[in-house]
């Protein structure tokens, strides 16, 4: 009989591509971001290969001066899974658990009040889109968290595909350096945040609701508060080391247009 203990396992092999799970809607996907909190500028960014599917998910968001954003969305065609670089957004692992790079050459659509992105399509066709360059280093400083959670004896832990958000995920905090150019606008960006990895088979409405919350503070103190169908988690990094959130409330307040 196969040891029922689960344990979560993380290898540097993990940073890179996976072979493809025979599951279509597998996604493997990585998601990064830095900000410069004093100034309010900064950016996120995700690539999400669906190779079974033909397609990736790009995001590229870029915070701005004055509260502005630069955004754009996409679903390029991609067959291959053997590298994260689609639609102009190119993640790079330069060492495992220590040092990443993004890359990106495209456009985005410049918009003076975000809000307007509630209604994307509208918001696409009446703000204007200019040339946009993203060259950022995130360097780890905190120890990796997450991973794949498996049997002790190796044994995967057996997924309904229809059912599953993926099942492997870790996170760690990052130092960002870099340059970020939205139109003649050129950042120079050094700063803090967080980067996620994820595998497996994803079905988007597999979780009714959540809230997750990356914040950095410090290079030595930061979190990540989450409640995913109201159960409590995340982390807090104090020095070098993670300690895990037990308990956990998310208030929320609403404008007068309904907007957090």
């Amino acid at each position: 009989m196969s040891d029922p203990t689960i344990v979560t396992v993380l290898e540097p092999e993990d940073e890179y591509p996976h072979e493809p799970d025979e599951a279509k809607n597998y996604n493997e996907s990585m998601y990064l971001n830095g900000f410069d909190a004093e100034r309010g500028v900064g950016g996120w960014f995700r690539l999400g290969n669906r190779v079974n599917e033909g397609y990736a998910e790009m995001s590229v968001c870029t915070y701005l001066p004055a509260g502005r954003v630069g955004f754009t969305f996409a679903r390029p065609e991609i067959d291959t899974n053997e590298k994260m670089d689609a639609g102009g957004l190119t993640i790079e692992v330069v060492k495992p658990f220590e040092h990443l790079t993004v890359r990106y050459r495209g456009k985005v659509c410049v918009l003076d009040d975000p809000r307007q992105m509630a209604d994307p399509r509208t918001a696409f066709r009446n703000n204007p889109w200019v040339d946009c360059e993203v060259d950022l280093d995130h360097r780890g400083v905190s120890p990796m968290f997450g991973g794949k959670p498996q049997y002790a004896d190796g044994t995967e832990i057996v997924q309904d595909a229809e059912k599953s958000f993926s099942k492997a995920h870790y996170e760690q905090h990052c130092a960002v350096t870099g340059t970020i150019r939205v139109g003649d606008e050129v950042i120079d960006l050094d700063g803090l945040g967080l980067r996620d990895k994820s595998w497996g088979a994803r079905h988007w409405q597999a979780i009714g609701w959540y809230r997750w919350m990356p914040l950095t503070f410090t290079p030595d103190f930061a979190m990540v508060p989450s409640v995913v169908a109201g159960h409590p988690g995340g982390m807090v990094l104090v020095g070098d080391e993670y300690h895990p959130i037990r308990e956990c409330t998310i208030e929320t307040d609403w404008d007068d247009d309904q907007y957090q």
